[in-house]
């Protein structure tokens, strides 16, 4: 059952995370910071580089120097959305979006 309103993106990853193949690193901001999210990428294999939020009780160890290389995805998201297209979706179904992405990675990295 579909609940109303927007999903949180951290509550919306153990989705993804099935659908995601085999990974040897999962990178995520404190957005991501949730103890069973951690634990789902342990045990598809994945080591989690999520730093903690200032307010956990215990400190979370991550790889600092992995987590600073986040930034050239951002990078690559921000890029893509300078695309008015993608940037507010105007293509309702699913399949034409893509394609519309898949132009716009064309010429935004490529051209």
């Amino acid at each position: 059952m579909l609940t109303p309103g927007n999903v949180s993106d951290v509550k919306a990853a153990p989705a993804l995370l099935e659908r995601a193949g085999p990974m040897r690193y999962l990178l995520g901001d404190k957005g991501y910071d949730a103890d069973l999210l951690r634990h789902l990428a342990r045990e598809a294999g994945a080591t989690p580089v999520i730093p903690g939020r200032r307010n956990r009780k215990r400190a979370i160890r991550y790889d600092e120097q992995r987590y600073r290389s986040r930034h050239l995805i951002e990078n690559a998201f921000c890029r893509l959305k300078d695309f008015r297209r993608v940037h507010t979706r105007y293509d309702k179904l699913a399949a034409n979006f893509l394609s519309t992405l898949a132009l716009a990675t064309a010429v935004a990295f490529w051209l």
